[in-house]
C-alpha cells in the first residue's frame, strides 16, 4: 500500500462558503457577509472598494450559502456514506465572538460546532479545523482596521484559547490561517484591510502580515500547552511558478514569485523572516513592527506540519505582471497545459513537483488540504450528473500525489479535496462553479430548493477511500 493505513482521506469546506445562518444563533456580521455577487466583488475582496455593511440591490452569497448551519447532519451523513476519514471545516469567528472583542464567547456558537464535531464522530470522521478561513467579525474591521492593528493578536489569542479548551479531545488537527499568503492580494477578504487614499499600503499590508504571523505562532504555543496531542499546521496557497522560458531573467522572475509566497511558511516553519524578504523590506523603507516577545514567540512555536491548497501551477515572465488571473494571482500563459472552465491550468504533475519543492525546503509532513475542479455541472433529464471530467481531474492529481509518496518518499498525512459538496465560490461568489461530489440545487442568484443529490463522482470517491487510494477507477 502506498498510503498509510491512517491516511486521512476526506474533503474540505469553509464556514464563509457553506455555513449560512449569518444572523442566527447570536452570530455577528462578518467581512464575508458584505462580499456581493457581481462586478464589485473582486474590488471589495482586494480592498480597493470599501463595503462595511450590506446594501440594498446587492446579493451576498455567504449570508445563506448552502445553509450547512441547518443541513449539517444531512451533509455529514452523506460524507460518512462516502467513507470520509476526515472533514476539513472552518470556524466562523463571529459565531464565537460576534464582535471579536467581547470578554465572553457566544455559547450558542460554541455549541453549534460541538454538535458538528459530535456528528462527525458518529461516522468516524476526524475534524480538521481551520481557525480562520477568510472570515472575521466586521466590528474588527470598522473599529480596529483589521489585522493592521496589533490588538487583533490578543483577540485571536482569546479565540484560540476558547476553541482549544472547548474542543479538547474532540479535535486534534488544526490550521491557524487559511491560505495565509493570499492576504497580500485579497487584503479585505483575508485580513480585513481597507485603505485611505493617502495610506502607505505596503506598510499597512506587511504590518498585518506580521501580526498574523505572530498570532499564528501564539496559536501553536497555546494549542500545545492546552493539549499536547494537538497537531497544528499552517496553510499555504501553493502551486509553483514556472519560468516562462529558460532565459535567466524568466528563471529569476519565477524564483522571486515563489519566494513571495514561501516567505510566510519560512516564518511559520523556520521561525524567522528570511534574508530575502528583509532586503525587500529595506528597499521599501519598511520596518517590521517587532515588540514585546515577538521574535521569541516566532522562533519557539513552529508548526507541526504544512498544509496547502493546490489547483494549478503558474508561469512567471520577466517584466510582465501576467494577464491571467489564477485564484487571485496573476500568471503568464502556459501553452503546454489545458485550462479548466474558469481559466486555471490543469497540471497534475505540477502537484508532485510542488510537493517536492515544499518538502525539500522544509522537511515537514505535508497535507494536501485543497484540490479540486470547478465546473458548471448540468443535471440530465433524470437529474443525474455524469461528472467524468471531475473524476479524471481528481484521479490524475491523486496519482501524482501517490507518486510523490511512492517514488519520491514524501511524508503525506492526508488529502481533503475541495469541496465534497457544492458551495459558494470565494473568488466569484458563484454557485455555478461547482466542485462537489454532492450537487446542491442553488443558482448564482440564490434561488433553488437546496436539495442535495449525488453525482457520479460520489461513488467513485467512495471506492477511492475504501481502497485506500488503490482503486482509482481506471
Amino acid at each position: 500500500m502506498t498510503f498509510s493505513k491512517n491516511f486521512l482521506w476526506g474533503g474540505a469546506i469553509a464556514a464563509n462558503q457553506c455555513e449560512g445562518g449569518w444572523n442566527e444563533g447570536g452570530r455577528g456580521l462578518a467581512n464575508c457577509d458584505v462580499l456581493p455577487y457581481g462586478k464589485n466583488r473582486i474590488d471589495i475582496i482586494k480592498g480597493k472598494m470599501i463595503r462595511t455593511e450590506p446594501i440594498q440591490d446587492e446579493y451576498y452569497p455567504a449570508q445563506n450559502a448552502i445553509d450547512f448551519y441547518h443541513y449539517y447532519k444531512e451533509d455529514i451523513a452523506l460524507l460518512g456514506e462516502m467513507g470520509f476519514k476526515t472533514l476539513r471545516i472552518s470556524i466562523a469567528w463571529s459565531r464565537i465572538f460576534p464582535h471579536g472583542d467581547e470578554d465572553q464567547p457566544n455559547e450558542n456558537g460554541l455549541q453549534f460546532y460541538e454538535d458538528v464535531f459530535k456528528e462527525c464522530q458518529k461516522y468516524g470522521i476526524e475534524p480538521l479545523v481551520t481557525i480562520t478561513h477568510y472570515d472575521m467579525p466586521m466590528h474588527l474591521v470598522t473599529e480596529y482596521g483589521g489585522w493592521k492593528n496589533r490588538q487583533l493578536i490578543d483577540f485571536y489569542k482569546k479565540l484560540v484559547r476558547v476553541l482549544f479548551r472547548r474542543y479538547k479531545g474532540m479535535v486534534k488537527y488544526w490550521l491557524t490561517f487559511n491560505e495565509i499568503n493570499i492576504m497580500v492580494s485579497a487584503c479585505f477578504m483575508a485580513a480585513g484591510l481597507t485603505f485611505d487614499n493617502d495610506e502607505d499600503q505596503y506598510t499597512s499590508i506587511y504590518n498585518a502580515v506580521h501580526h498574523v504571523l505572530v498570532a499564528s505562532a501564539w496559536a501553536v504555543k497555546i494549542g500545545h500547552e492546552i493539549d499536547s496531542e494537538n497537531q497544528i499546521g499552517c496553510m499555504l496557497n501553493a502551486g509553483l511558478f514556472y519560468p516562462a522560458t529558460c532565459h535567466p531573467l524568466d528563471v529569476q522572475a519565477a524564483q522571486q514569485e515563489n519566494r513571495q509566497h514561501y516567505m510566510f511558511t519560512d516564518v511559520q516553519v523556520r521561525g524567522e523572516y528570511p534574508q530575502y524578504i528583509k532586503k525587500d523590506f529595506e528597499r521599501n523603507n519598511y520596518t517590521v513592527p517587532f515588540c514585546e516577545d515577538d521574535e521569541e514567540i516566532l522562533k519557539t512555536n513552529l508548526v507541526d506540519y504544512i498544509s496547502f491548497s493546490y489547483y494549478s501551477t503558474r508561469v512567471a515572465k520577466a517584466n510582465s505582471e501576467g494577464a491571467f488571473d489564477s485564484n487571485l494571482l496573476k500568471s503568464a500563459p502556459n501553452p503546454y497545459l489545458k485550462v479548466e472552465p474558469w481559466g486555471r491550468f490543469i497540471d497534475p504533475l505540477g502537484l508532485r513537483i510542488t510537493m517536492n519543492e515544499i518538502y525539500d525546503r522544509y522537511q515537514k509532513p505535508l497535507f494536501v488540504a485543497e484540490n479540486g475542479l470547478g465546473a458548471p455541472d448540468t443535471p440530465d433529464q433524470y437529474g443525474h450528473i455524469n461528472d467524468d471530467y471531475r473524476i479524471e481531474y481528481l484521479r490524475e492529481h491523486i496519482r501524482a500525489m501517490k507518486d510523490a509518496i511512492e517514488i519520491d518518499g514524501l511524508p503525506v498525512m492526508g488529502y481533503t479535496c475541495w469541496a465534497p459538496i457544492d458551495l459558494v465560490s470565494v473568488a466569484t461568489g458563484q454557485m455555478s462553479k461547482r466542485y462537489g461530489f454532492i450537487y446542491v440545487d442553488l443558482d448564482d442568484d440564490g434561488n433553488g430548493t437546496l436539495m442535495r443529490s449525488k453525482k457520479k463522482s460520489f461513488e467513485w470517491y467512495q471506492k477511492v477511500i475504501a481502497s485506500n487510494g488503490e482503486d482509482l477507477g481506471d
